[in-house]
């Protein structure tokens, strides 16, 4: 099956109420671009602190994450940030670890994208192709 990759954009939305507000010019907003790995098993995004700080943000909180193999740590977790996928938008927290730009299950739902294993990409729902739907109970 191989692992799914998709291009992401990250913009810190601290910088994007600055524009609207014209306290800030657009190209000065903080955004950073990612080949991210899509991993269904996993709820949360995850960012490097690298790009952390290359945002401008800071942590928000401590949370745990727990990993696959079963271990646990206290990682960071950072304020919301702007998560742009096949043009869709959505606001998220990020936990703070590893070396590379992760997408879970959290980003994919709100954003209402499934993941084409069989041709390793992300797609829109075809049931709303046009823009998300959030299912509420």
């Amino acid at each position: 099956m191989g692992e799914v990759r998709v291009r992401v954009k990250l913009i810190n939305p601290l910088d994007e109420m600055r524009v609207r507000r014209r306290q800030l010019s657009s190209d000065k907003v903080h955004t950073y671009e990612a080949n991210a790995l899509v991993d269904t098993g996993a709820v949360r995004t995850i960012i490097p602190r690298h790009v952390l700080d290359a945002f401008d943000l800071e942590l928000d909180n401590e949370t745990v994450a727990e990993y696959a193999a079963g271990g646990k740590d206290n990682v960071g977790l950072s304020e919301p940030l702007r998560v742009e996928i096949v043009g869709r938008r959505t606001s998220d927290e990020a936990l703070v670890l590893g070396d590379e730009v992760l997408i879970g299950q959290t980003v994919l739902e709100k954003l209402d994208l499934l993941v084409d294993c069989n041709r390793r990409q992300v797609v829109p729902n075809p049931a709303h192709p046009d823009q998300p739907v959030s299912k509420v109970k």
